[in-house]
């Protein structure tokens, strides 16, 4: 009888899909270097020796939040002094300021604050792209979108139009946690449940709206909770192909509920590999796997350009949420340091866009024209 690995491998070399049970068996037998291999023939088959970056700052404009998520650590309650409401004038200083370093994209997400309207959410969007139209705006997780359709009783996919309309460029992958209801409910019981973030993101492909995709892991989920998670993935994206890259996000337990309540660790380096393998496997359809690495660190997020991942993510300025949860990585790299990185790993660094356009630089002029396979 031949060994589930050897049929797998057969498969990975075929270009075939991986089932359910395969990947339960990689998640809970397969050897890590075995994985490795394995994950980075894909990697290579897709990516070639490519490691993509780009030129971002993040946008954080509430962390007061209406939801107790027991995984986070950045909310805040409405008249905690930890709470904060950004300004207009704030945020069109970060704006500039993401400008005036040459960034490419905004990454905005937040809290879900309880007295402000639906139009202040748009107006963060109308506000930046109407002074700053070259950035690209990625902003709000499905479960904000979720968030203002209870707001304004409308339809997501109207509000996702409505946005697009003022600015929007793409939706980033976060909220998706863990899909099975198992432990969904556990974790984040009252924000939008695993249909509705599928969905939110079904609607904004069809109207043309590229989207990432996440995972968190490390908590209390099982592997067969994992494999689960990437099924339902590859199975929107067999019907949308829209979304660009899937983002595994190691649980951060510092200063959360749900480390207190279980006392859970960190997850280990050999565990961020081995998710980052499997993913790169069982998503045989989604064009890039990203290790971000203020989430991973820098040298788990390097070594992962040989477990599957072909992105490092960008110089991220101001990211607060997964700090404010124990991450110890540096607040923002540079550039050359982004790119030092990436060569130290054996990989070619590449300047993307958020659209996986190559960007080309003279001096603090750039522009994003060709698709990065052109760059070869």
């Amino acid at each position: 009888m031949t060994h589930p690995l050897h049929r797998i491998r057969d498969k990975v070399e075929n270009g075939q899909r991986l089932s359910f049970e395969d990947g339960l068996f990689l998640e809970e037998q397969a050897d890590l270097f075995t994985l490795g291999e394995l994950a980075n023939l894909v990697r290579e088959r897709k990516n070639g020796k490519f490691t993509y970056y780009n030129v971002n700052t993040h946008l954080n404009p509430t962390n007061v939040c209406v939801y107790r998520c027991t995984f986070c650590a950045f909310r805040a309650d409405l008249k905690s002094p930890k709470g904060y409401v950004m300004s207009d004038e704030q945020i069109l200083e970060r704006a500039a300021e993401a400008d005036r370093r040459g960034a490419t994209e905004m990454h905005i997400v937040g809290g879900l604050h309880h007295q402000l309207p639906y139009e202040w959410y748009l107006n963060v969007v109308k506000l930046i792209h109407t002074h700053y139209p070259r950035l690209h705006l990625k902003a709000y997780t499905a479960v904000e979108w979720d968030w203002f359709h209870r707001l304004t009783g409308r339809p997501t996919r109207d509000l996702l139009a409505e946005f697009k309309a003022a600015g929007l460029g793409s939706l980033p992958g976060g909220g998706a946690e863990i899909f099975h209801p198992e432990v969904r409910d556990q974790i984040c019981e009252h924000k939008a449940d695993t249909e509705a973030w599928l969905r939110i993101h079904r609607e904004a492909h069809q109207l043309g709206l590229r989207s990432n995709a996440t995972m968190l892991y490390g908590h209390i989920e099982k592997p067969w909770h994992r494999i689960d998670h990437l099924i339902r993935l590859r199975e929107l994206q067999d019907e949308t192909g829209g979304f660009q890259t899937f983002i595994p996000l190691a649980f951060h337990p510092d200063n959360t509920k749900l480390a207190a309540q279980y006392n859970i660790p960190r997850p280990s380096v050999l565990t961020d590999l081995r998710v980052m393998a499997v993913s790169r496997l069982m998503l045989d359809n989604f064009p890039h796997i990203k290790a971000y690495w203020v989430m991973l660190g820098i040298k788990t997020a390097q070594l992962a350009q040989h477990y599957g991942a072909d992105d490092l993510d960008g110089t991220v300025v101001h990211e607060k949420i997964y700090h404010d949860a124990g991450s110890d990585s540096p607040q923002e790299l540079t550039v050359a340091e982004i790119r030092r990185l990436i060569e130290e790993a054996g990989r070619i660094p590449v300047e993307r866009d958020t659209l996986y356009r190559a960007v080309k630089r003279d001096g603090q002029r750039w522009e994003a024209a060709e698709p990065v396979e052109a760059v070869a």
